[in-house]
Protein backbone atom coordinates (compact mmCIF):
# COMPACT_ATOMS: atom_id res chain seq x y z
CA UNK A 1 0.00 0.00 0.00
CA UNK A 2 1.48 2.96 -0.68
CA UNK A 3 -0.06 6.27 1.18
CA UNK A 4 0.74 9.99 0.28
CA UNK A 5 -0.36 12.74 2.75
CA UNK A 6 1.58 15.95 2.13
CA UNK A 7 -1.38 17.22 0.04
CA UNK A 8 -4.42 15.49 -0.24
CA UNK A 9 -4.51 11.81 1.24
CA UNK A 10 -4.28 9.39 -0.90
CA UNK A 11 -4.04 5.57 -0.28
CA UNK A 12 -3.59 3.13 -3.35
CA UNK A 13 -3.52 -0.83 -3.20
CA UNK A 14 -2.73 -2.20 -6.69
CA UNK A 15 -3.54 1.08 -8.34
CA UNK A 16 -7.23 0.87 -6.57
CA UNK A 17 -7.87 3.61 -3.61
CA UNK A 18 -8.85 2.79 0.00
CA UNK A 19 -9.23 6.59 1.08
CA UNK A 20 -12.53 6.16 2.70
CA UNK A 21 -14.92 8.92 1.48
CA UNK A 22 -16.55 9.18 5.04
CA UNK A 23 -15.15 11.80 7.27
CA UNK A 24 -14.14 9.97 10.48
CA UNK A 25 -12.74 6.54 9.36
CA UNK A 26 -10.78 8.63 6.83
CA UNK A 27 -9.61 10.61 9.89
CA UNK A 28 -8.57 7.27 11.32
CA UNK A 29 -6.96 6.28 8.16
CA UNK A 30 -4.56 9.20 8.30
CA UNK A 31 -3.66 9.16 11.95
CA UNK A 32 -2.66 5.32 11.12
CA UNK A 33 -0.81 6.24 8.24
CA UNK A 34 1.18 9.06 9.99
CA UNK A 35 2.58 6.42 13.12
CA UNK A 36 2.21 3.35 10.49
CA UNK A 37 4.41 0.45 11.98
CA UNK A 38 3.55 1.69 15.58
CA UNK A 39 0.68 0.74 17.60
CA UNK A 40 -2.07 3.65 18.47
CA UNK A 41 -3.55 3.30 21.54
CA UNK A 42 -7.80 3.00 21.55
CA UNK A 43 -7.89 6.16 23.58
CA UNK A 44 -5.21 8.11 21.52
CA UNK A 45 -7.77 7.11 18.47
CA UNK A 46 -10.61 7.78 20.20
CA UNK A 47 -9.24 11.49 21.12
CA UNK A 48 -8.66 12.24 17.54
CA UNK A 49 -12.22 11.65 16.55
CA UNK A 50 -14.06 13.39 19.58
CA UNK A 51 -11.72 15.21 21.18
CA UNK A 52 -12.41 14.69 25.24
CA UNK A 53 -16.31 14.37 24.66
CA UNK A 54 -16.52 11.10 24.34
CA UNK A 55 -20.09 9.59 23.22
CA UNK A 56 -21.34 6.59 25.29
CA UNK A 57 -20.81 4.71 22.00
CA UNK A 58 -17.29 5.34 21.58
CA UNK A 59 -15.29 2.16 21.76
CA UNK A 60 -18.33 0.70 19.12
CA UNK A 61 -18.38 3.42 16.68
CA UNK A 62 -14.17 3.38 16.26
CA UNK A 63 -14.87 -0.82 16.18
CA UNK A 64 -17.20 0.23 13.29
CA UNK A 65 -14.86 2.94 11.55
CA UNK A 66 -11.60 0.07 11.76
CA UNK A 67 -14.29 -2.74 10.40
CA UNK A 68 -15.32 -0.44 7.12
CA UNK A 69 -11.23 0.27 6.83
CA UNK A 70 -10.52 -3.73 7.17
CA UNK A 71 -13.50 -3.75 4.08
CA UNK A 72 -11.72 -2.14 2.28
CA UNK A 73 -8.45 -3.32 2.30
CA UNK A 74 -9.96 -6.52 1.85
CA UNK A 75 -11.41 -5.65 -1.64
CA UNK A 76 -7.95 -4.51 -3.19
CA UNK A 77 -6.00 -6.97 -1.71
CA UNK A 78 -8.16 -9.28 -2.79
CA UNK A 79 -7.73 -11.33 0.40
CA UNK A 80 -9.85 -12.71 3.58
CA UNK A 81 -10.80 -10.33 6.58
CA UNK A 82 -8.42 -12.30 8.76
CA UNK A 83 -5.18 -11.97 6.30
CA UNK A 84 -6.09 -8.76 6.26
CA UNK A 85 -6.47 -8.24 10.72
CA UNK A 86 -2.96 -10.46 10.49
CA UNK A 87 -1.01 -8.42 7.86
CA UNK A 88 -2.04 -5.27 7.38
CA UNK A 89 -4.54 -3.67 9.89
CA UNK A 90 -3.76 -5.40 12.65
CA UNK A 91 -5.41 -5.69 16.39
CA UNK A 92 -3.03 -5.16 19.41
CA UNK A 93 -3.32 -5.49 22.61
CA UNK A 94 -5.19 -2.15 23.70
CA UNK A 95 -4.92 -0.49 20.01
CA UNK A 96 -4.39 -1.01 16.66
CA UNK A 97 -1.25 -0.55 14.01
CA UNK A 98 -1.32 -0.50 10.75
CA UNK A 99 1.84 -2.25 9.04
CA UNK A 100 3.48 -0.83 6.30
CA UNK A 101 6.77 -1.48 4.21
CA UNK A 102 9.74 1.15 4.76
CA UNK A 103 8.65 4.18 2.27
CA UNK A 104 5.39 3.51 2.00
CA UNK A 105 4.34 6.34 3.25
CA UNK A 106 5.27 9.80 1.79
CA UNK A 107 5.90 12.00 5.21
CA UNK A 108 8.18 9.44 6.53
CA UNK A 109 10.44 8.98 2.73
CA UNK A 110 9.95 12.98 3.56
CA UNK A 111 11.65 12.74 7.41
CA UNK A 112 14.29 10.70 6.10
CA UNK A 113 15.48 12.63 2.78
CA UNK A 114 15.44 15.83 5.39
CA UNK A 115 17.27 14.40 7.79
CA UNK A 116 19.97 13.03 5.48
CA UNK A 117 19.89 16.22 4.29
CA UNK A 118 20.48 17.86 7.00
CA UNK A 119 23.92 15.38 8.46
CA UNK A 120 25.30 16.90 5.08
CA UNK A 121 24.56 20.27 5.88
CA UNK A 122 26.11 20.85 9.04
CA UNK A 123 29.28 18.23 7.38
CA UNK A 124 29.37 21.68 4.98
CA UNK A 125 28.67 19.05 2.15
CA UNK A 126 26.32 21.23 0.17
CA UNK A 127 25.92 19.76 -2.55
CA UNK A 128 24.42 17.01 -1.49
CA UNK A 129 22.46 19.20 1.44
CA UNK A 130 20.72 20.89 -1.49
CA UNK A 131 19.91 17.54 -3.85
CA UNK A 132 18.15 15.64 -0.59
CA UNK A 133 16.59 18.77 0.90
CA UNK A 134 15.69 19.43 -2.40
CA UNK A 135 14.06 15.94 -2.84
CA UNK A 136 12.14 15.92 0.63
CA UNK A 137 10.67 19.47 -0.27
CA UNK A 138 9.66 17.64 -4.15
CA UNK A 139 7.26 15.02 -1.79
CA UNK A 140 4.61 17.97 -0.93
CA UNK A 141 1.48 18.99 -2.76
CA UNK A 142 0.60 21.12 -0.89
CA UNK A 143 -0.69 21.27 2.64
CA UNK A 144 -0.42 17.88 4.58
CA UNK A 145 -3.59 16.22 4.72
CA UNK A 146 -5.61 19.10 2.79
CA UNK A 147 -8.36 17.42 3.04
CA UNK A 148 -9.01 15.13 6.00
CA UNK A 149 -10.96 16.78 9.05
CA UNK A 150 -8.33 17.08 11.76
CA UNK A 151 -8.67 16.42 15.52
CA UNK A 152 -5.86 17.50 17.95
CA UNK A 153 -3.30 14.34 17.78
CA UNK A 154 -3.50 15.38 13.88
CA UNK A 155 -3.30 19.02 14.75
CA UNK A 156 0.50 18.16 16.42
CA UNK A 157 1.51 16.52 13.76
CA UNK A 158 0.52 18.96 10.84
CA UNK A 159 2.41 21.22 13.08
CA UNK A 160 5.22 19.54 13.41
CA UNK A 161 5.59 19.15 9.58
CA UNK A 162 4.88 22.91 9.00
CA UNK A 163 7.80 23.46 10.97
CA UNK A 164 9.77 20.91 9.39
CA UNK A 165 8.95 22.17 6.10
CA UNK A 166 9.76 25.74 6.29
CA UNK A 167 13.05 25.08 7.98
CA UNK A 168 13.80 22.06 5.78
CA UNK A 169 13.50 25.08 2.84
CA UNK A 170 15.58 27.37 4.89
CA UNK A 171 18.36 25.04 4.96
CA UNK A 172 18.29 23.72 1.13
CA UNK A 173 17.97 27.92 0.26
CA UNK A 174 20.91 28.42 2.63
CA UNK A 175 23.03 25.18 0.92
CA UNK A 176 22.05 26.94 -2.93
CA UNK A 177 23.48 30.77 -1.39
CA UNK A 178 26.86 28.76 0.08
CA UNK A 179 26.50 27.07 -3.84
CA UNK A 180 26.83 30.60 -5.14
CA UNK A 181 23.12 30.34 -6.64
CA UNK A 182 22.15 33.79 -6.03
CA UNK A 183 20.21 34.83 -9.25
CA UNK A 184 18.46 31.66 -9.51
CA UNK A 185 17.12 32.07 -5.84
CA UNK A 186 15.38 35.91 -6.32
CA UNK A 187 12.37 34.42 -7.83
CA UNK A 188 12.05 31.74 -5.10
CA UNK A 189 12.82 34.19 -2.79
CA UNK A 190 10.81 37.33 -3.07
CA UNK A 191 7.46 34.40 -3.73
CA UNK A 192 8.74 33.24 0.05
CA UNK A 193 9.03 36.45 1.74
CA UNK A 194 5.84 37.45 0.61
CA UNK A 195 4.46 34.12 1.97
CA UNK A 196 6.27 34.72 5.37
CA UNK A 197 6.14 38.06 5.90
CA UNK A 198 7.68 38.04 9.16
CA UNK A 199 10.51 35.33 8.58
CA UNK A 200 13.58 37.33 9.49
CA UNK A 201 15.97 34.54 8.34
CA UNK A 202 13.98 34.14 4.56
CA UNK A 203 14.35 37.82 4.46
CA UNK A 204 18.06 37.71 5.25
CA UNK A 205 18.85 35.11 2.51
CA UNK A 206 16.85 37.48 -0.03
CA UNK A 207 18.76 40.29 1.44
CA UNK A 208 22.31 38.29 0.33
CA UNK A 209 21.04 37.15 -2.97
CA UNK A 210 20.17 40.37 -4.29
CA UNK A 211 23.35 41.94 -2.86
CA UNK A 212 25.48 39.17 -4.53
CA UNK A 213 23.43 39.73 -8.07
CA UNK A 214 24.25 43.68 -7.91
CA UNK A 215 21.47 45.18 -6.82
CA UNK A 216 22.44 46.11 -2.63
CA UNK A 217 19.83 49.40 -2.67
CA UNK A 218 17.13 46.43 -3.11
CA UNK A 219 18.58 44.48 -0.15
CA UNK A 220 18.10 47.16 1.96
CA UNK A 221 14.34 48.13 0.66
CA UNK A 222 13.57 44.41 1.69
CA UNK A 223 14.97 45.30 5.19
CA UNK A 224 13.27 48.00 5.48
CA UNK A 225 9.65 46.68 4.28
CA UNK A 226 10.71 44.13 7.13
CA UNK A 227 11.24 46.13 9.79
CA UNK A 228 8.17 48.60 9.15
CA UNK A 229 5.87 45.47 9.45
CA UNK A 230 8.19 44.16 12.50
CA UNK A 231 7.24 47.83 14.05
CA UNK A 232 3.52 47.73 13.13
CA UNK A 233 2.45 44.35 14.00
CA UNK A 234 4.48 43.66 16.53
CA UNK A 235 6.17 46.83 18.51
CA UNK A 236 9.84 45.21 17.47
CA UNK A 237 12.31 45.69 15.79
CA UNK A 238 14.97 43.64 14.28
CA UNK A 239 16.91 41.22 15.74
CA UNK A 240 20.63 42.56 15.91
CA UNK A 241 21.79 39.96 13.80
CA UNK A 242 19.92 41.13 10.83
CA UNK A 243 20.68 44.72 12.24
CA UNK A 244 24.35 43.70 11.40
CA UNK A 245 23.58 42.64 8.59
CA UNK A 246 22.08 45.64 7.30
CA UNK A 247 24.76 47.17 7.89
CA UNK A 248 27.01 45.01 6.27
CA UNK A 249 25.11 45.30 3.02
CA UNK A 250 26.09 49.65 3.90
CA UNK A 251 29.17 48.92 4.27
CA UNK A 252 29.71 46.35 1.04
CA UNK A 253 30.86 43.87 4.28
CA UNK A 254 33.51 41.15 2.03
CA UNK A 255 32.13 38.96 4.60
CA UNK A 256 28.94 39.16 2.20
CA UNK A 257 30.45 37.76 -0.82
CA UNK A 258 30.48 34.19 -1.37
CA UNK A 259 34.10 33.71 -1.31
CA UNK A 260 34.06 35.26 2.01
CA UNK A 261 30.80 33.55 3.42
CA UNK A 262 32.90 30.68 4.55
CA UNK A 263 30.15 27.72 5.29
CA UNK A 264 28.47 29.66 8.03
CA UNK A 265 24.44 30.96 8.07
CA UNK A 266 23.84 34.36 6.55
CA UNK A 267 22.67 35.25 9.64
CA UNK A 268 25.81 33.66 11.74
CA UNK A 269 28.28 35.29 10.02
CA UNK A 270 26.93 38.69 11.58
CA UNK A 271 26.53 37.02 15.03
CA UNK A 272 28.13 38.51 18.21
Amino acid sequence: MEIKALGALTAEVRGQSVVPTAAKPRQILALLAVHANQVLPVPTLMEEIWGHDLPRSALTTLQTYILQLRRKLVAAYGTSSAQVSREVLITRHGGYLLELQPGSVDIHEYDRLAAVGRDAFERGDDESASEYLGRALALWHGPALVDVRVGPILEIELARLEESRLNTLERRIEADLRLGRDVGLLTELSELTIRHPLHEGLHAQRMVALYRSGRPWQALEVYQRLRGRLVDELGLEPSPRLRRLQQAVLSADPALDHDGAERRRVLDLFAA
